[in-house]
């Protein structure tokens, strides 16, 4: 394939348009819930907030005193038992590259599924508002008829037109045409 051609696919492709159609669409159902959940918070903020009040802080320092002396001391042990041996610490860093590699990978073929999977409920989302528009063009055609009928009769009735085809049947403006250029006046000098 030549460069041109890879570009002409690049430019023509609606696949990141349906993705982000797709993107928009799941965006708006993930807001439709929020209402709901700012309810239930609403709820249980005043039993929640009353249990923060009753807690007494001296409890909570000494649960965490304890717990980072715990942490320390698990800390000490596995630091102890560390053996220094280089061919060990080489392999260790071996295995955690390649597990690192390999959770890499594996997140871009999901971040491709989840691509394809917006993308393809893009392309339901735009024909899905491609049908209202048609079905809005027809409920105005109808009320155009309703109002005047023995126009709308001897008025071709068009066909819904692809999207491509639809942008290039739209009008553009007339090129505009230079205004005249008067003569030069001559000057006369006192």
């Amino acid at each position: 394939m030549t460069i041109t051609e890879d570009l002409r696919k690049t430019l023509t492709d609606p696949t990141p348009l349906y993705a982000v159609a797709g993107t928009a669409d799941l965006a708006a159902e993930k807001l439709r819930e929020v209402p709901a959940l700012l309810e239930k918070i609403r709820e249980e903020a005043p039993e929640r907030i009353a249990a923060v009040r009753a807690t007494d802080p001296k409890a909570v320092q000494t649960k965490v005193t304890e717990r980072a002396k715990a942490a320390q001391a698990k800390v000490t042990e596995v630091l102890g038992t560390i053996e220094v041996d280089a061919k060990q610490w080489r392999e260790t860093a071996q295995d955690f590259a390649l597990q690192q590699f390999g959770r890499a990978a594996e997140a871009a073929v999901r971040a491709r599924e989840t691509y394809d999977e917006l993308a393809e409920r893009g392309r339901g989302v735009v024909s899905h508002w491609r049908g209202e528009a048609a079905e809005q063009n027809a409920a105005a055609d109808n009320q155009a008829t309703a109002i005047a009928p023995h126009e709308a009769s001897t008025a071709p009735v068009e066909e819904p037109k692809p999207a491509d085809e639809a942008r290039s049947a739209v009008r553009r403006p007339a090129p505009r045409k230079p205004a005249p250029r008067k003569a030069p006046t001559a000057r006369t000098t006192p």
